[in-house]
């Protein structure tokens, strides 16, 4: 599950080209991985605030980050309960590792890299995790911003511990 090539650490030039970096995290709505496949069906399972903006609830699908000496790692998971409801066509999710920090949880999705950035807190919250979700054949991440500008990805805002 980890892919660390799938993970950045920059300012988002689509929202706030002068703004703080951010965690990115790239992923494919077409792959076959399980946790990934987790992934997008949770998305789907977005709530529709004003019109082309959903919410994900953290109960849904959040992020952790973790430290280990140079390398930060982040970790997306769901609710187990959550994953239980799904149609059976997913079966594979129950192969899925349960988190160690909450056994109430699933791992769907490990990335890390190498990196003294600290993500930032403010008032005891840890700045989210954006998922940039594409269909897997973008080489780059300015190639990721050009989709979302034209409207081929969207980003996820993941609360994140």
């Amino acid at each position: 599950m980890d892919d660390s090539a799938r993970m950045w650490i920059t300012p988002i030039p689509a929202l706030d080209p002068d703004g703080e970096p951010a965690v990115l995290l790239g992923h494919d709505y077409a792959s076959r991985d399980a946790g990934e496949r987790a992934i997008s069906r949770l998305l789907d399972r977005g709530h529709e605030g004003e019109e082309g903006v959903f919410y994900l609830l953290p109960f849904d699908l959040s992020a952790r980050y973790e430290r280990t000496g140079d390398r930060l790692a982040v970790v997306v998971t769901t609710s187990r309960q959550l994953l239980a409801k799904e149609p059976a066509d997913l079966a594979d999710f129950a192969d899925l590792p349960v988190d160690g920090a909450d056994e109430d949880r699933v791992v769907l999705l490990r990335r890390e890299i190498v990196t003294d950035f600290a993500p930032a807190e403010q008032d005891g919250e840890k700045q989210p995790v954006l998922l940039i979700d594409h269909d897997g054949s973008a080489a780059s991440l300015a190639e990721l911003f050009d989709r979302f500008d034209a409207g081929e990805a969207g980003i996820a805002v993941l609360n994140a511990e």
